[in-house]
């Protein structure tokens, strides 16, 4: 008669089983981070299989010493699910959109709203997923694992942990003149090693976030005050800044793009009105940084110093109306102490389908704004904020209407890389050709205003089409291209504007060229409403140069 086995043989070792996670993790888990590698010049060189053989070994020890130090004990199952499932995910937008994954990118999730989230989802996601997660997720909790007395354990994890490092700093000796420059001469993929790149993110992000919220709010514009002019015709003024998704200045028409992207701006720049500035940095590369960015005294200098309020609390502190209306995923904080709306909520369900909006409802609903505003605060003066839509990726094809589809065919996939470069570029170009009418209605609307009035636009970010293999945007600053990072920006002025401004148009042409940033918005706004305070730079203020006094 056969002996039934002893409990010591059945099942894996812990120790074999959080090899075999590791070796997923470093293999499967970083099929984008391998990729950017073999892909990279330095490992297309002699020699350079060694340096990405010896990176791999870095990696996988690396994980192997993690695993083996924290998998004890019973969460170790459901800790094995939750890596899995971050690097899948993490994985495959990496891959598909060639993005990475730094602590912005986290907030970029941890801020997303439900019309965000499903622009991502697609079959390739579920099937990723499904590959990726699930499948191996069920290996992962269904294989038995042998049970190993805990005294046994400490000193076989300790010995598994000494041994990966040592594997660690042997690799990474043996191959450090390789590595140290492959890491030097792509900085992006230290932001690539899944999934240290995510916890790292989150655990940063968190932190930040928690250290803010608890920072006392920092009032703004305590003495802020209307600066009343000297001119017999000085009503209050009316400024409507437009905050653009997603727009990049390469594909500008305005900036000297070849396509017709913005042809009836054009022709309000040919009227003399209107001032393209064709040299500005964003704040940031995504939403969640350059929005609060712009609307701040402290512009991209003072990005995590300090929370405190914006460019429409001073507005509102100085006396005068303000409203926000958004037609995006939310102000980010700014607009949280002023009246605001989503345009989702003032429109009827037919003109936003699944809850969607145009942005051309931002005009229509502009009369309805102004009429909110108190009369009193609109007497001294308002400001009007209207965050479009614009060309938020990746289903650039849904951001324009039929009547401004002129590039055709368009890309209606959400896997960019699956569609024609040109397919891509062209429902892009569409989408601005939308932003196009839009501001040039505004534009038509404000000069039936009985009062001084002005339009400043400018997008939150720029956006990459597919360049080096990048989709999209939220690229970390230092490493991020430049179609993320150069947006658009113009300002046109009303005639009784320019005059309540003693501005010389052609000054303001001449100086167009030069490079600006967003920093400069929240003092030329406050200029515009003739606004003072110590909190406002005049020196800061776009108009200042060509003001005659």
């Amino acid at each position: 008669m056969q002996a039934a086995p002893s409990p010591r043989s059945r099942g894996i070792h812990p120790i074999g089983l959080e090899l075999l996670l590791a070796l997923w993790l470093a293999t499967v888990g970083n099929v984008a981070l391998w990729r950017a590698v073999y892909l990279s010049p330095d490992v297309q060189q002699p020699g350079g299989l060694w340096v990405m053989f010896t990176f791999a070994m870095v990696v996988g020890a690396a994980l192997l010493a993690v695993l083996t130090a924290l998998m004890w004990g019973p969460w170790r199952r459901a800790l094995g699910v939750v890596l899995l499932l971050l690097s899948s995910v993490a994985g495959y937008f990496m891959f598909t959109y060639g993005i990475v994954i730094d602590p912005g990118m986290v907030a970029n999730v941890f801020h997303t709203d439900r019309l965000e989230t499903q622009g991502l989802l697609s079959a390739h996601l579920a099937m990723a997923l499904f590959v990726g997660a699930v499948l191996p997720s069920i290996v992962w909790w269904r294989m038995p694992v042998r049970p190993v007395a805990a005294r046994h354990q400490w000193w076989q994890r300790s010995a598994t942990v000494l041994v990966a490092l040592a594997v660690l700093v042997v690799a990474l000796l043996s191959g450090f003149q390789g590595i140290s420059s492959l890491m030097r001469n792509h900085k992006s993929l230290r932001y690539m090693v899944n999934p240290f790149n995510v916890v790292y993110g989150v655990v940063v992000q968190g932190l930040g976030e928690t250290a803010m919220a608890a920072q006392p709010l920092r009032p703004v514009g305590l003495d802020a005050s209307v600066r009343i002019t000297a001119a017999a015709h000085d009503r209050a003024p009316l400024v409507v800044v437009v905050v653009g998704e997603t727009v990049r200045a390469a594909n500008f028409g305005l900036g000297g793009y070849a396509r017709a992207t913005t042809p009836r701006l054009q022709a309000l720049r040919t009227e003399g009105d209107l001032v393209y500035f064709s040299d500005v940095q964003s704040c940031g590369t995504s939403t969640q940084v350059s929005v609060p960015c712009l609307f701040s005294r402290r512009g991209r200098a003072g990005l995590n110093q300090a929370h405190e309020e914006s460019l429409v609390d001073l507005v509102q502190r100085a006396g005068l109306g303000v409203y926000w209306l958004d037609n995006q995923a939310g102000c980010k904080g700014v607009c949280d102490r002023i009246p605001h709306r989503f345009l989702s909520s003032m429109a009827s369900p037919e003109h936003c389908p699944d809850g969607e909006c145009p942005d051309a409802l931002l005009l229509q609903s502009l009369p309805g704004v102004l009429a909110a505003i108190d009369r009193g605060r609109d007497r001294q003066g308002s400001l009007v904020v209207l965050h479009q839509m614009g060309n938020h990726g990746p289903e650039y094809h849904r951001r324009s209407q039929p009547e401004h589809k002129l590039f055709m065919p368009e890309c209606r996939s959400k896997a960019l890389a699956s569609c024609e470069p040109s397919s891509i570029v062209n429902a892009y170009d569409n989408a601005i050709r939308e932003t196009d009418a839009l501001l040039a209605d505004t534009v038509a609307w404000l000069k039936q205003q009985d009062r001084p009035v002005a339009l400043l636009y400018v997008s939150d970010h720029g956006e990459s089409l597919g360049e080096k293999g990048i989709y999209l945007h939220g690229m970390p600053w230092s490493i991020a291209p430049a179609e993320q990072k150069q947006v658009p920006m113009l300002l046109w002025m009303s005639p009784d504007m320019r005059r309540v401004q003693d501005v010389q148009t052609s000054c303001l042409n001449a100086l167009a060229s030069r490079p600006w940033s967003q920093d400069n918005v929240f003092h030329t706004v406050s200029g515009l409403l003739r606004l003072s305070g110590s909190d406002i730079d005049a020196a800061k203020d776009l108009l200042a140069p060509c003001r005659r006094v």
